[in-house]
């Protein structure tokens, strides 16, 4: 129930994104379009307590953000994206001894505090702040085998379970021109363990990750 009540409010955001940005331009707010390449990770460690050991996997976002003003040069910058994550594995990777790579999609809202002074004829673009993530699917891949993303606290040889929620912290920087095109590099540290918790798994699964992103607010 919790988990179908946070897509709702994802999804009550994002209409209401679009309904008022006329509203938002009008009170000095701004409304854009934000979209780019991510690097993705996992952080953590295996049943035995080592780190894992693993590749940088492509990724992407894409998706709409907004800058409210609170004061001057300050902003609160809320956002919703649909963003893909994962990792590439070489080895064991829950009881899997092959090369593996895991792909997950989510519905993701960041909330931002962003600094946005002027340079020149543009202006510095610095944030951070906390992001949760609602899963949305996605596949483990092992070899000639692939097993579709499951969400929630159980283990099957069917599926890949994996928590639904994901949360933690982003950090970023970047220049917007005067036309209102940006540029920024952004950087990702999951906090939230996201493989189910079932007994004698001691694993952990965090998503981390950085990539370079294009915007333009209107």
């Amino acid at each position: 129930m919790k988990n179908k009540i946070v897509f709702l409010v994802a999804i009550l955001t994002m209409f209401g994104f679009y309904a008022n940005a006329q509203t938002m331009e009008d009170e000095g707010a701004s409304f854009g379009l934000r979209g780019g390449v991510n690097f993705q990770n996992i952080n953590g460690e295996d049943p035995s307590g080592d780190k894992w050991e693993n590749d940088m996997a492509v990724r992407f976002n894409a998706g709409v953000v907004a800058n409210i003003p609170v004061a001057p040069e300050f902003y609160f910058q809320p956002g919703l994206l649909y963003t893909t994550k994962g990792a590439k594995f070489n080895g064991e990777v829950l009881g899997i001894d092959t090369s593996s790579e895991l792909n997950t999609s989510y519905l993701e809202l960041p909330l931002s505090f962003l600094y946005r002074p002027l340079l020149g004829t543009g202006h510095i673009l610095l944030g951070f702040g906390p992001y949760v993530a609602y899963g949305l699917g996605g596949k483990f891949e092992s070899g000639d085998n692939e097993l579709d993303i499951k969400f929630g606290d159980e283990s099957s040889d069917d599926f890949f379970y994996l928590k639904r929620m994901d949360y933690g912290a982003n950090l970023f920087f970047g220049y917007e021109l005067q036309n209102g095109l940006s540029v920024q590099l952004n950087t990702q540290l999951g906090l939230a363990n996201i493989l189910p918790d079932v007994a004698d798994n001691d694993a952990t699964f965090k998503n981390t990750g950085f990539g370079i992103s294009l915007g333009y607010m209107f």
